[in-house]
Parts: C-alpha cells; sequence; structure tokens
C-alpha cells in the first residue's frame, strides 16, 4: 500500500524481466549492487552511537551468516560497545564470546516444528528503530550473485509484532541452542517454566484466531 514501495517493486520486477535497470530504489534494499554496503553502512551506524555513549544494539535472525564483511562490521561493532544477539538457524561462520574480539555477540539456533526460514534485522539507532524483513541471509551468494529484496517495516503496528517477536524467540530455552567460542553448541535447559517458541506461537495465534473468529471459520 506504500507508493514508494510499490513503485520499487515495479522496478524490481522489470529488472527481473529483464527491461530495465534503476540506478537505486526509494524503498527496498535490493541485492547485488546495494545490500551488503547498506547492511554494513547500519551496523557501523551502531558502533558509532556506542563509541557516543549512546544505547546501541543489533537484534537479527536469518537462516546463515557467512560474508566476510559483515562478520568483520559485526566484531568492530561489538568491540565499540554494541550489543549483538543473532538467532542463526544454519551456518554461522562468526564466533561469539571471543575475548577483545565478540564478547558483546551472542549467538543462538532454533531447531524445532517449524521451519526457521523468516530474516528480520532491528538496529536501534539511537532511539529511531530501524526494522527490516527480506529474502537475503547474510551470504555471498545473496549478496553478490542474486536479486534479492530486503524491505523498511515502518508500519508502527508491524514493527512492534516483530520486536515483540524476536526478544520472545531470543527467551527460548527449549528449542534454542547456544553457540560458543569454539564453534560447539549446547542446547539450553529450562528451569521453572518452559519456553518453546514454536509452541508459544501455535498457541497465540489459535488464541488470536478464536478472538476473531477466524478460527472458528476455519474450523467449520
Amino acid at each position: 500500500a506504500n507508493p514508494d514501495l510499490g513503485a520499487d517493486l515495479t522496478d524490481l520486477f522489470n529488472v527481473l524481466t529483464g527491461f530495465a535497470a534503476p540506478p537505486d530504489y526509494r524503498k527496498l534494499i535490493v541485492a547485488p549492487k546495494h545490500m551488503r554496503d547498506r547492511f554494513v553502512a547500519m551496523i557501523r551506524r551502531e558502533a558509532d552511537h556506542a563509541r557516543a555513549g549512546k544505547p546501541a544494539r543489533i537484534l537479527a535472525k536469518m537462516n546463515a551468516l557467512v560474508d566476510p564483511a559483515i562478520i568483520k562490521a559485526l566484531y568492530e561493532a561489538s568491540q565499540a560497545g554494541v550489543t549483538i544477539d543473532l538467532i542463526i538457524r544454519g551456518i554461522c561462520c562468526l564466533r561469539p564470546g571471543v575475548p577483545g574480539v565478540s564478547e558483546r555477540i551472542r549467538v543462538i539456533s532454533i531447531i524445532g516444528r517449524f521451519l526457521e526460514h523468516s530474516r528480520a534485522f532491528c538496529f536501534l539507532n539511537d532511539g529511531q528503530e530501524e526494522v527490516y524483513i527480506g529474502s537475503a541471509d547474510w551470504m555471498p551468494r545473496n549478496l553478490e550473485r542474486r536479486i534479492e529484496a530486503v524491505t523498511p517495516v515502518e508500519d508502527p503496528l508491524h514493527r512492534n509484532t516483530i520486536r515483540d517477536l524476536l526478544p520472545q524467540m531470543w527467551q527460548d530455552n527449549r528449542q534454542a541452542w547456544e553457540l560458543d567460542p569454539a564453534g560447539s553448541y549446547t542446547q539450553r535447559q529450562p528451569g521453572e517454566g518452559e519456553i518453546a517458541t514454536h509452541r508459544l506461537l501455535v498457541e497465540s495465534y489459535r488464541e488470536l484466531g478464536r478472538s476473531t473468529g477466524e478460527f472458528a471459520a476455519v474450523s467449520r
């Protein structure tokens, strides 16, 4: 419904059909031309905020983290004082918690009933938080050799939904595996209360369906 995003998507589909090559996009971040540079710039912006004594945080979720330039920027941001929490389902070439390198970075993988295929990226940006969703992992093949798209989430309700969901996933103590500095994973163990992301998602959306009448309609 956003006119700028609609125009960007028109340009992008013209690229896919071979009829155009726009110099830039209004809202979208599109690979292979712009995406790596934009993500690195946003990571470095958080590092600048941290050096200035401002709160700085990155919370991101994706399938894989392999790209050397982005990993280097994340290490530098950690050393600058940025808190970085990453939910990486599959391969992760970054090593968290290495003294002097990545002490402020934590990584978990959530494995369970559903394929954790969504990508989301949140940057605190000195209180002017930016949230993005899209198709790309932080991998050279996504950033260099494919056409991928990431869009900002600007509607406050939608942005809050993502900002609430990702921290909930981070609290998982049943399906989450923590990555250590040596590259090994250890499954979290629930204490007094179990937090299982996929079960909670099913329950919350089932309850939402009941409250809106959609669940009853589907059941019939």
